[in-house]
């Protein structure tokens, strides 16, 4: 579904991304390790076009999407849901989601199984963003990217500060999407994640990232045996 092969990218003259190359697969969860400031926002911006990459290439559904545009990259199918999680306080959970579909025709319905995935924001429809809490909102941003459908759903730091019972749900809806898929398609997920536990229950494969390169990679289920937690340590 994803394919990164050899990408650099500089801030200035500070080289941030140095040959970084993974991949995603539908119907499984990605993650992306690495401590503070190894360049692992900078890789999810520039695998949805808000910052360039220097050279390398980046290819989704077979076709090269290195040149595109945000916009277009949300059009083919890729969903993504930013650190600090950027909904729109003003605007209702309804209008949050109907942001989502904004490159659809204005008589697309809100898809239901956003209500059955994340059932608190059916009961607050008409509340504004800016008064749900934390883990509500990441629920929100989470279901607003998830609204058109994507093939592929990008997230950074999706747990960072929310409580643990939103955390599970997160964590379970996320398997849910990866595994039985989201509109009868298998999804393939990326996942930036700083909270270790969370990120090992979930990994079906591992990139570790330092200094802007790849230092470590496998399957999930080897992270203990491969030492990775010891990698990420602060």
């Amino acid at each position: 579904m994803l394919s990164v092969k050899n990408i650099h990218q500089y801030y200035g003259g500070s080289h941030i991304l140095r040959d970084v190359s993974f991949e995603a697969h539908p119907g499984h969860i990605t993650v992306l390790l690495g401590r503070n400031g190894v360049g692992k926002t900078t890789l999810l911006k520039s695998l949805m076009g808000l910052v360039p990459i220097r050279s390398g290439s980046i290819a989704f559904d077979g076709q090269p999407i290195q040149k595109k545009t945000p916009y277009e990259r949300a059009r083919a199918g890729m969903g993504f849901v930013p650190q600090g999680r950027e909904i729109f306080a003003r605007l209702t959970v309804e209008e949050n989601l109907r942001m989502g579909l904004a490159y659809r025709s204005g008589s697309t319905p809100i898809p239901p199984e956003l209500y059955e995935l994340f059932p608190v924001l059916k009961q607050m429809l008409h509340r504004r963003g800016g008064d749900l809490s934390g883990g509500q909102q990441q629920q929100l941003a989470i279901a607003r990217a998830l609204a058109p459908g994507p093939k592929l759903l990008i997230l950074d730091e999706p747990t960072e500060g929310i409580q643990p019972s939103i955390i599970k749900d997160i964590g379970r809806a996320l398997r849910m999407l990866a595994t039985e898929g989201w509109k009868g398609q298998k999804m393939a997920i990326v996942l930036c994640e700083q909270y270790y536990d969370f990120a090992e229950e979930l990994a079906d494969h591992y990139v570790v990232m330092e200094r802007g390169e790849v230092i470590a990679r496998g399957q999930g289920k080897d992270m203990q045996a491969q030492g990775v937690r010891q990698l990420v340590a602060i």
